[in-house]
């Protein structure tokens, strides 16, 4: 598969949002734009998987998602990198940028799902994602970009510029309950 350029895609956001600094301090056999409407072929569910088990809800499923988050104008942000020569996306991430009444109207980027391909890992570019997407959510105005880790990815997001504040708390649904009623 030969590398498709952002000219040819059908991209999330307009890849002028990503800092052009961070896509320079990448090698010239990656490339950093916004996820596209066919990155299910190129390995968007298998990179996610180093996160947590993923269950592939098939293309057409996955494709609805991408236009649910593009239908959410400038809220949802997610990104990858590609490796030129493969064509494979090797790094993902996401900001979400959520509006609060607080603040003086406020707005608060979230940042979730970073996972870089285990045969990439060591190469930065974890960081890449990371600052490129702080960069999405304060060029969005948010007054903080905040994000939840493991205690062992703590010294990972020091370096990145973050610091631990406060705890994270969570209560997952049941089963029954994922299913949307609303």
């Amino acid at each position: 598969m030969s590398f498709t350029p952002d000219s040819e895609l059908d991209l999330l956001f307009p890849s002028e949002y990503i800092p052009s600094l961070v896509r320079e301090q990448l090698h010239t056999d990656l490339h950093l734009r916004p996820l596209a409407s066919t990155d299910y072929k190129r390995g968007h569910l298998s990179v996610l998987s180093v996160l947590t088990v993923v269950t592939d809800p098939g293309e057409d499923a996955w494709v609805r998602q991408f236009a649910a988050l593009r239908a959410a104008a400038h809220t949802y942000y997610s990104l990858v990198i590609v490796d030129k020569p493969s064509d494979r996306i090797v790094a993902v991430g996401t900001v979400f940028i959520e509006r609060k009444f607080l603040r003086g109207l406020g707005s608060v980027g979230h940042i979730e799902d970073i996972a870089v391909d285990k045969t990439q890992q060591g190469r930065k570019l974890g960081l890449r994602v990371i600052q490129a997407l702080t960069g999405i959510s304060e060029n969005s105005g948010c007054y903080k970009t905040i994000l939840n880790c493991s205690d062992s990815n703590i010294p990972f997001y020091e370096k990145c510029g973050y610091e631990k504040k406060e705890n994270e708390m969570a209560k997952y649904a049941s089963e029954r309950a994922r299913t949307p009623r609303l």
